[in-house]
């Protein structure tokens, strides 16, 4: 009862999260979009009274004229829209389903037993937690850090892109070593996701604040709460892409078991990335097609570096693979407690990922991901069944 509650919070917490996310990000690309289409004003009449720039659109049968001013317009209204609570709700409801998903079991999720630093592989379940949260703390003051030095005064934006570019390429390699492969993928993802939410919270919202609180006074908002407001919703936008990527990699072990799983990633981010930027110089007339050319490119870079390898496992010419019984024999031995219509692991009320190994035909079904997460060593999870190397040279011997 209490694995099936889990899944049952777990649903709901998943369907908040989804539905949130979709709202922010379709709200940031729209007002992306919106910002990089607008056109100088044709009525003198909005010119003279400070509108930036416009854009006529129609959607829904109806038609719609968007103003954008330069400074302050004469009068702001009461009813004044805000967008931020999309952006929290992403945040805590995402960071919720990670406690209920990770934290609640790390020995589990977030240990890795087969991270080449020692201290790492023998974490306790307790400093797994300290740790991811510290992960993710880190991660956020670090970028802080290098948009508040490197351009303070968004004087100095190109260098910022590439420092933060760099940042996730070391993220990236940081949580891979230290975290298992679902887990280290989830994180960056958060760390990018928490970067976001934070920008809205910390520096977006509250220079919005303090413009709307001088214009009412009658002062001149400070230019610099507008920049930085649109730095960081930039960068907002171009995390958009790699960060729903990586919130949805845990389906498919075949980015996150292998040995390169942080090179996969940060060629996912990158091309993710690039293709953003496409839409976003297209929204403002500059068609480029370079980007997703380039970002396809590395897309199918990534998919060179993860392909499994197709030739025969060593120290097996002319030796007879192992037969059905040994095969079904180690299923039953390491994988069925959760993978079977009625887990016995306390974790699980259902199958992880819909898989069921309870018959042959079940287990030749799933044979190539078989032996891939038990090559990698991602399954069993933690280890708990303790699988010998032998055990799993047996699953990679295995033809049919």
């Amino acid at each position: 009862m209490q694995a099936y509650l889990i899944d049952f919070v777990n649903l709901l917490l998943r369907w908040l999260h989804v539905i949130a996310a979709i709202a922010w990000i379709g709200e940031s690309i729209y007002f992306v979009m919106l910002d990089n289409s607008l056109r100088a004003p044709k009525a003198e009449e909005d010119r003279d009274k400070g509108v930036f720039g416009e854009m006529w659109s129609v959607h829904g049968g109806g038609f719609y004229h968007n103003q954008k001013y330069a400074t302050a317009p004469a009068k702001l209204p009461n009813d004044l829209h805000w967008s931020f609570w999309k952006a929290y709700t992403t945040w805590l409801s995402g960071f919720a389903l990670f406690v209920i998903l990770y934290m609640v079991n790390p020995g589990f999720y977030l240990v890795n037993p087969n991270s080449p630093w020692e201290w790492a592989a023998n974490m306790t379940g307790w400093q797994a937690n300290l740790l991811a949260l510290a992960f993710l703390l880190g991660g956020w003051v670090v970028y802080n850090e290098l948009c508040k030095r490197i351009s303070p005064n968004m004087d100095r934006d190109g260098l910022l892109s590439v420092a933060v570019a760099v940042m996730m390429v070391v993220v990236a390699y940081l949580s891979t070593q230290m975290f298992t492969g679902r887990a280290a993928f989830l994180l960056t993802g958060a760390v990018m996701a928490t970067a976001m939410s934070a920008n809205v919270f910390f520096w977006i919202i509250p220079g919005q604040r303090r413009m709307v609180k001088a214009m009412k006074a009658g002062d001149a908002p400070n230019p610099l709460d507008g920049k930085r407001g649109k730095q960081r919703s930039v960068h907002n936008t171009y995390f958009t892409l790699p960060v729903v990527l990586l919130m949805v990699s845990n389906h498919y072990s075949f980015i996150y078991s292998h040995e390169l799983a942080w090179v996969v990633m940060v060629l996912f981010i990158f091309a993710g990335a690039l293709i953003r930027q496409f839409f976003v110089l297209m929204h403002a007339g500059k068609t480029q097609p370079a980007y997703p050319a380039v970002g396809v490119g590395l897309i199918l870079l990534a998919f060179w570096v993860a392909a499994p390898s197709s030739s025969p496992p060593s120290g097996n010419d002319g030796v007879q693979g192992p037969d059905q019984a040994q095969i079904t024999g180690l299923i039953e031995q390491h994988c069925v407690q959760c993978h079977a219509r009625n887990p016995e692991h306390a974790g699980f009320s259902a199958p992880p990922a819909g898989f069921a190994f309870e018959s042959w035909d079940e287990i030749l079904g799933q044979k190539t991901q078989i032996q891939q997460v038990v090559a990698s060593r991602y399954m069993p999870l933690g280890n708990m069944t303790n699988m010998s190397d032998e055990e799993r040279d047996i699953i990679a011997a295995w033809e049919e």
